[in-house]
């Protein structure tokens, strides 16, 4: 499973405080808790702070890459944003997002075509956020095969077929779940990465919601996600589903963590 660490986003108030205040030692302990929790990349986002973020994304990258070598996912879809920051990063970074809204198509498949850069791709177009399974199939169908042809690899490609809150809509988590079944069936060696947090949106208990939730996406073939490494229960769950599931070889990483007393239940 890769982990993608999700807490320095200016979203979240403390860390929108430490972007502005340029302070470097908060974001710097941000990224190793997570790195250190089990994260794979490091997610920055300053999309909070529209008229710097062409400052501060690029910041956000020097900071986190002077404090360790992991790689970060850039958090924008501003391609202005997403170029400076590219500039400054060490290693093969993540690109967070493409989709098939027209605003957002071509400035960043322009960035990314004949790179080795993983790109995330949302499974939304001009019409909106697709509700079902078969939509969201559709609309990944067009992204893969497009950016396929302009010399993006197919095993560099994490297709996010959006998780929308079940409390919404009934049968948003079951559509979620066979999106992930067919993309990872019709096309192989492709990912699927998620938000999973977004399915309890509106209810009680939801890590208790998320955790659960988490379990049933790698059962259906979500091989990666964008979650907190340091909720150690859900981080239990990832390794317990994919011990179960004959994707821990010789269940290493889940005696790993037993020995670093890191499953918890």
């Amino acid at each position: 499973m890769i982990i993608v660490g999700e807490l320095i986003n200016a979203s979240r108030k403390s860390v929108a405080a430490a972007i502005e205040a340029q302070n470097a030692a908060e974001i710097k302990k941000l990224a190793r808790d997570q790195v250190e929790a089990g994260a794979h990349y490091i997610d920055v986002n300053a999309g909070t702070f529209v008229d710097k973020e062409t400052e501060y994304l690029p910041w956000l990258v020097r900071t986190v890459q002077s404090e360790l070598q992991a790689p970060c996912c850039l958090d924008s879809p501003d391609p202005r944003a997403l170029e400076a920051a590219l500039k400054v990063h060490t290693g093969t970074a993540m690109v967070n997002s493409i989709s098939l809204e027209s605003a957002r198509y071509d400035s960043i498949l322009s960035l990314i075509a004949g790179t080795p850069l993983k790109i995330v791709a949302l499974c939304m177009s001009d019409e909106g956020m697709p509700d079902t399974a078969d939509k969201r199939l559709a609309i990944a169908d067009k992204l893969i095969n497009g950016m396929v042809q302009k010399g993006v690899k197919i095993e560099d490609i994490f297709v996010d077929p959006l998780v929308q809150p079940v409390a919404t809509k009934t049968t948003y988590g079951v559509e979620f779940l066979a999106a992930v079944e067919q993309i990872m069936n019709r096309f192989p060696g492709v990912h699927t990465i998620a938000g999973m947090s977004n399915i309890s949106f509106g209810l009680p208990e939801r890590k208790l919601l998320n955790q659960t939730f988490m379990v049933m996406a790698i059962t259906r073939g979500l091989d990666a996600a964008v979650m907190n490494p340091l909720d150690k229960r859900l981080m239990a769950g990832v390794l317990t589903t994919e011990a179960l599931l004959g994707k821990d070889n010789f269940c290493m990483n889940y005696l790993k963590a037993y020995r670093n007393k890191k499953l918890v239940f």
